[in-house]
């Protein structure tokens, strides 16, 4: 087999789960800005069926990370009760199958197709800003409420960024790194004690997203939060750690094809809008305003720095891991929290 045969394993994969019929052909439709593998299986009798195959991090989390996602699309209720796709289950467990074969280990889970109605527009109007706000509350609090009943997650943000300060004492992590392990320490040291400071621990935690880009959602003709695809980052946090892509979907550029990970569209106008209308309905606390700043810190140390290479292709990941340290570190100090707890009156 190829080191990246893809295809051939969803068909032992497939074939784990139902052997009664086979698998007619594997259509790769995968983001072309990212290495993640997404593939539309299409079945001997047609039938259709999308598989997600992975390949970082560790089989457990993966595996973890989707038995809670399941759990999250069956326990919310209306009106988002469809709005995650259903994965397959086999002997009432989620349904995941491991590929090992020489140096390749990879893991794969399938779900069933999910619908897809309107992508709001590159650049929002007011009037879908302020609907988005809403929206963004509502989804937030029904997952809040549904947090209650699913499984634990044995990640937290404490051992994410544990886990990048072991990686930089290892020979990988300072050959990656090298030049740059100081700035990377300081920066984890920064966010541990600021976490700390505001308390994070005593946040709501719920299962969020992270990656709320234009294209990850759809919504129905009157905006409402309709289906969202692609869980690559998604984690049981506090429900800052999504404000950071609401931010940029509310943006003046709008959605681009060619992006960066600056900080501000977080002081935009156009985000203090989606604040107000996201706060009358969820009210934020001010730590949880405070804490926007580490939530960005945060994402870049673990998204951009640690797990870059493996959710953008090589030459995208060398320009935002070299953004990182010329830009956006830099930057991190430019977030005014107070801006934002005056627009809020907190």
């Amino acid at each position: 087999m190829r080191l990246k045969d893809y295809p051939e394993i969803i068909r032992k994969a497939w074939a784990g789960f139902d052997n009664s019929i086979g698998v007619k052909f594997v259509e790769d439709i995968s983001a072309k800005v990212s290495t993640n593998h997404v593939f539309r299986v299409t079945l001997d009798n047609d039938d259709k069926v999308v598989a997600k195959l992975s390949y970082f991090g560790k089989y457990e989390h993966f595996k973890e990370d989707h038995r809670i996602i399941q759990a999250l699309s069956n326990n919310l209720l209306y009106p988002f009760e469809n709005v995650l796709a259903k994965s397959l289950v086999k002997n009432n467990q989620v349904y995941t199958y491991r590929y090992q074969e020489d140096f390749v280990d990879t893991w794969v889970v399938f779900y069933n197709p999910i619908r897809a109605m309107n992508r709001m527009p590159r650049r929002l109007e007011e009037e879908h800003i302020r609907k988005l706000g809403t929206e963004a509350a509502k989804f937030h609090q029904a997952c809040f409420r549904a947090s209650r009943s699913i499984p634990k997650s044995s990640k937290n943000l404490r051992t994410d960024i544990h886990h990048l300060l072991e990686i930089l004492e290892t020979d990988t992590g300072q050959y990656e790194h090298r030049g740059y392990i100081n700035i990377l320490k300081k920066q984890c040291d920064i966010f541990m004690k600021n976490i700390q400071r505001l308390n994070v621990s005593s946040f709501d935690l719920m299962p969020v997203f992270v990656d709320w880009n234009i294209g990850n959602f759809s919504v129905t003709d009157d905006l409402k939060l309709f289906s969202r695809w692609d869980y690559d980052w998604f984690r049981v946090s506090s429900r800052v750690m999504d404000f950071y892509f609401f931010s940029r979907v509310c943006s003046n550029v709008g959605d681009r094809t060619v992006f960066s990970y600056l900080i501000g569209p977080l002081m935009e106008e156009r985000f203090m809008i989606f604040l107000q209308e996201y706060h009358r309905v969820y009210p934020l606390t001010e730590n949880e305003v405070r804490f926007m700043k580490e939530a960005y810190r945060f994402f870049i140390l673990n998204y951009v720095i640690k797990y870059g290479k493996y959710f953008f292709h090589r030459s995208y990941c060398t320009k935002l891991q070299r953004e990182a340290y010329e830009l956006y570190f830099p930057s991190i100090d430019g977030f005014d929290a107070d801006k934002i707890l005056r627009t809020l009156k907190i």
